[in-house]
């Protein structure tokens, strides 16, 4: 779709829409009150919470499109090409009674690793606090999972026209080692897939033997038995 200075060109083809900045779908109050403060101020006639626990503001006429992007601020997310859509997180370990992993902690760290990246196609990333997977990790490019025995990794998920589950690449990982496989992971695929190819079909083409030989093997903390 047509962009006009980070914003999405609505189905009439007249409006523009807004994504707001919320990595794994944390807002403050004061967040809301302004977001609503700018809803109101230039009338604009939805705001809706998307599956990536962002808000929209949708419906912005053309010549809104600036200031509205300037009255939010650092809570607007321009929607600038190929990027990581978003970090879906879900509750954790801090309002789960489930949570093994603190997902929340996770999916903002992550967030701030792959902030102003490029990739051949849209990334969406999914970080569950325990193995019920409310964050559809498994069918993420990149998802990430938490066990009482550290996190599972997981690649080339998608929910779309073409579902695919992810392939799971590592398990029992610590924190930081989890981080630095997604980034790994992530500069694999941004060095070898194809202009405008997602994870999953990306995954199709080379297959996960590849993946083994050309990255996972140079990688100590990854048991390839496991793989």
């Amino acid at each position: 779709m047509k962009k006009v200075s980070g914003a999405i060109l609505q189905r009439d083809g007249k409006t523009y829409g807004i994504m707001t900045n919320s990595p794994a779908g944390i807002v403050t109050p004061q967040d809301l009150e302004h977001i609503a403060a700018v809803g109101r101020k230039f009338r604009i006639p939805i705001m809706k919470i998307t599956s990536g626990q962002r808000i929209i503001l949708a419906g912005i006429k053309a010549e809104d499109v600036e200031p509205v992007f300037q009255e939010l601020g650092d809570l607007a997310m321009p929607d600038l090409g190929p990027c990581v859509k978003f970090v879906q997180g879900c509750l954790g370990t801090e309002m789960c009674k489930w949570g093994a992993q603190d997902s929340i902690k996770m999916s903002s760290k992550i967030q701030a690793l792959i902030n102003g990246k490029t990739f051949p196609a849209k990334v969406k990333i999914g970080v569950s606090g325990c193995q019920r997977c409310c964050s559809e990790s498994q069918i993420r490019d990149i998802g990430l999972i938490g066990t009482t025995r550290g996190w599972i990794v997981l690649f080339g998920g998608n929910g779309g026209r073409k579902p695919r589950m992810a392939d799971p690449v590592a398990y029992g990982l610590s924190e930081d080692e989890a981080c630095d496989l997604v980034l790994r992971l992530l500069e694999f695929y941004k060095k070898h897939a194809q202009t405008d190819e997602r994870t999953a079909r990306f995954m199709e083409r080379i297959g996960i033997e590849t993946l083994k030989s050309e990255l996972l093997t140079m990688i100590p903390y990854i048991s390839l038995d496991k793989v």
